[in-house]
């Protein structure tokens, strides 16, 4: 990514750089800028907004950007920015930020040198807030896991019907049998109560063949 020299002071151009990132749709997005000449760190509205505020109300700084650290992620936050400004980028880094009304925020960091002619003059970094999006899919595996779950208990009744109906068991006894036969192959119980269904269907066929030639022979055998 080029950015302006210093004759013409850079600006991130956060337009381009949302495009590069389109698996983050609908994520909130934030940039921030840091010379080195200078301790003032330069962040866009919505970086303000990712950390409950808004501009002017605070003045960002290295030492605020880390207060809004979880604790237990600082170090990594204070690693990423050590490399990033020694080494270079691109660099991220996946981080839990508490917001000025102890909201915590997932986000990813990522970032590189800002350069004029070649030479390093500061940081840019560009903060993806992807609490939203980690909570829809959240919800999204949870809808897929309950769905699992109702199709697995609906094998297992049916495969219980079965023996029921056909070995004349008890509900209980039933599912104790798909249970010990579970224990015994090590397979889960929906894998063979499945395995019971496809049986029971196979056995059914089977004999309606039977049955289909046995009236076909009855038939040839009427005068």
């Amino acid at each position: 990514m080029s950015l302006p020299t210093a004759a013409s002071p850079p600006v991130l151009d956060t337009v381009v750089v949302q495009a590069s990132i389109g698996s983050f749709i609908d994520c909130p997005t934030g940039t921030v800028e840091h010379y080195f000449d200078s301790p003032a760190f330069t962040w866009s509205d919505e970086l303000y907004r990712i950390h409950g505020y808004t501009r002017g109300e605070i003045v960002p700084t290295l030492e605020l950007n880390l207060s809004h650290i979880e604790s237990r992620d600082r170090d990594a936050a204070r690693a990423f920015w050590h490399e990033l400004t020694t080494a270079g980028g691109p660099l991220s880094v996946y981080l839990s930020l508490v917001d000025a009304a102890g909201r915590t925020r997932k986000v990813l960091v990522s970032g590189d040198l800002i350069r004029d002619d070649g030479n390093p003059v500061g940081v840019w970094a560009l903060i993806v807030d992807l609490t939203r999006s980690i909570h829809h899919d959240s919800h999204r595996l949870a809808d897929s896991a309950v769905a699992a779950s109702a199709l697995s208990r609906a094998v297992i009744e049916q495969a219980k019907g079965i023996l029921m109906g056909r070995a004349g068991l008890t509900a209980a006894e039933a599912f104790d049998r798909i249970n010990q036969r579970s224990q015994a192959t090590n397979r889960k119980v929906v894998v063979v109560s499945q395995e019971i269904i496809d049986r029971a269907h196979q056995l059914t066929r089977a004999s309606n063949r039977l049955r289909d030639t046995q009236a076909l022979l009855e038939l040839f055998q009427q005068p």
